[in-house]
């Protein structure tokens, strides 16, 4: 009995540090992909649900590790902040800023900077106070609109979704043709890089014209079972089955961020935060 207790006791406290250790670390994880399309490698990492996380005074720890990484550009994802009135702004916009010093960023948004525009009497002027700090650096948010870089023959597409998309215990179906109305019409002349939040539409991104989809959202399911996945998504479906890591469809490829940072459920079991770092590099696909 006291044996049994015992091993108990001990199987929690195990349980709390590794809560407590994957609440408070990122690790890298890397991706490579090769097409014909792309006229020279394109680098990057890519940023998603950081949620006002810091790693480091002025997260130091996260900036400096995309420094070692030498991207040629960041590729966010959206939710680097977290919608919560009367929330200070100060940790996405100082980090975003120490990243637009250095690089070249595209920025599409997440159902959290969403929130901020839709629901003004909730939030205030928190959306006009982040977009004009956005655009003081330089920064064009992409909203269902694109922007080619021709050295390295990619185009870069923001795709943002109405809140219906993102109904909690409902499950909803986006059509192809709703993205063709709202967004400009895929170039396949060139590597078509889609940043798109939700992940559950990976189909529709891919018809759309998306050669490589990057999203978040599911933040790797909060905590992961070992063989099973990702627990629980914020649309709260259980075992989400985009929950991270890459899926390759018949068109596309979609890569999924655990992101960075929590909200709503503040932990991360058998789950770290991931700095994603993707290289697209000339060449024919691997079948």
């Amino acid at each position: 009995m006291r044996v049994g207790i015992v091993i108990g006791i001990l199987f929690v406290a195990v349980c709390i540090v590794i809560l407590i250790m994957d609440s408070n670390r990122f690790h890298t994880v890397q991706y490579g992909i090769r097409s014909e399309k792309v006229k020279e490698t394109f680098h990057f990492v890519f940023l998603s649900d950081l949620h006002n996380k810091t790693y480091g005074k002025q997260n130091e720890k996260l900036l400096a590790a995309i420094d070692a990484i030498r991207p040629d550009a960041v590729l966010i994802g959206g939710d680097i902040l977290t919608a919560k009135p009367g929330a200070s702004l100060k940790p996405a916009i100082s980090f975003v800023g120490s990243l637009a010093e250095k690089y070249k960023i595209y920025y599409a948004n997440g159902n959290h900077e969403q929130r901020l525009i839709y629901y003004p009497e909730k939030y205030g002027s928190m959306a006009e106070d982040y977009e004009k700090a956005l655009s003081e650096m330089g920064i064009r948010r992409l909203v269902n609109e694109g922007c080619s870089d021709t050295t390295h023959g990619v185009r870069i597409t923001g795709c943002e979704l109405s809140r219906y998309y993102y109904r909690r215990f409902e499950k909803t179906t986006l059509e192809p043709a709703t993205l063709m109305e709202q967004m400009t019409k895929a170039d396949t002349g060139e590597f078509q890089i889609l940043l798109a939040h939700h992940p559950d539409y990976f189909e529709a991104y891919a018809a759309w014209g998306a050669d490589l989809i990057l999203s978040g959202h599911v933040h790797g399911g909060v905590a992961r079972i070992p063989f099973l996945g990702g627990v629980i998504s914020p649309s709260c479906k259980l075992f989400p089955k985009y929950d991270g890591g890459i899926f390759h469809g018949k068109k596309a490829t979609m890569i999924v961020s655990r992101g960075l940072g929590a909200h709503t459920i503040p932990f991360r079991f058998l789950n770290p935060a991931e700095l994603v770092e993707v290289s697209i590099e000339p060449g024919k696909e691997s079948s």
